[in-house]
């Protein structure tokens, strides 16, 4: 049983975290840079607060600005678990949304719940067909737009004509009309 829990409310260039203890109480609060340096500054003095004991990491995020604090803890041999971000935006009421607050949420939510699931380090295959099925999502919305805007042009100088197409045509269907 993990006796500190480390909420981590990720953005872009900062992310806040938040440690705090198997009664609620809070251990640490701070917002750090996105960057590598600051990262393992704030991993070794959470664990230095553990005093050895197990520390579970949450972060609110699984990819994006999130992928360098996931990777460093990865490699520290930290367990990180995912909550999403809606489970964080309604959890309780107060004074206002802020970092603070939400990396708190994030840390209270682990410590309470056991449904949440771990973010693992993916492999080398995951991490390809992730990219290639991003690049062919970005050649369909290409082809998409391309499309869409040879119709509207031609719907603009022959508008009898080309009103009756479907919005699936083909640029080869587009081409023999």
């Amino acid at each position: 049983m993990p006796e500190l829990w480390a909420g981590t409310d990720a953005g872009k260039a900062e992310h806040h975290c938040t440690v705090i203890d198997t009664n609620g109480t809070l251990r640490l609060s701070r917002r750090v840079a996105n960057e590598e340096s600051t990262l393992l500054t704030l991993i070794g003095d959470v664990l230095a607060l553990s005093e050895g004991d197990p520390v579970t990491w949450e972060i609110d995020l699984n990819s994006g600005g999130a992928a360098l604090m996931i990777a460093l803890l990865a490699d520290n041999g930290q367990k990180v678990l995912y909550i999403p971000g809606r489970t964080v935006s309604g959890s309780y009421r107060g004074d206002g949304k802020s970092d603070a607050k939400d990396a708190f949420v994030i840390a209270d939510q682990a410590r309470m719940r056991r449904d949440l699931q771990p973010v693992r380090d993916g492999d080398e295959i995951a991490v390809d067909l992730r990219i290639l099925t991003a690049g062919r999502m970005d050649l369909i919305a290409d082809r998409t737009r391309a499309i869409n805007r040879l119709r509207a042009q031609m719907l603009e100088y022959f508008p009898a004509r080309w009103s009756g197409l479907s919005t699936t045509s083909s640029p080869r269907e587009l081409w023999y009309c």
